[in-house]
């Protein structure tokens, strides 16, 4: 698997959930956030975690009173860091463990079944071409 350089920082667990409540809601402020972590955290944990993603230009604060976040990145930029350091890191950079894990472990649709097929036609492609 090639390295590709990633223009985003590696996130913390904690710093990908609160992206998730803000890709899920407009604008939201410290207590919504507070309200949908669904466990208790305390207010100024939140509100410095969410500085931190501002200070990363990971989300963005409104001026209002009470400030609103939004996330700044989409969630696909996100995931796709996510899921090369997954394959890096457990599976030490090899696919076909966790494509084989995915296909074992899941019923897939035929859809699914047909997308994948395209997929491995689509590297078959680019591997030709080198």
């Amino acid at each position: 698997m090639t390295k590709r350089k990633s223009n985003s920082p590696r996130l913390s667990r904690g710093e990908i959930e609160l992206l998730e409540i803000l890709w899920a809601n407009d604008g939201v402020t410290i207590m919504q956030v507070q309200d949908a972590f669904g466990h208790q955290v305390g207010y100024t944990t939140v509100q410095t975690r969410l500085d931190r993603l501002v200070a990363k230009k990971l989300a963005t604060k409104t001026k209002d009173r009470p400030g609103k976040y939004e996330a700044a990145i989409p969630r696909e930029q996100v995931s796709g860091d996510d899921l090369s350091t997954l394959v890096r890191h457990v599976t030490q950079g090899r696919v076909v463990p966790l494509i084989a894990h995915l296909l074992q472990d899941r019923e897939l649709t035929s859809s699914e079944i047909a997308e994948v097929r395209e997929l491995i036609r689509e590297a078959e492609k680019r591997r030709k071409e080198k």
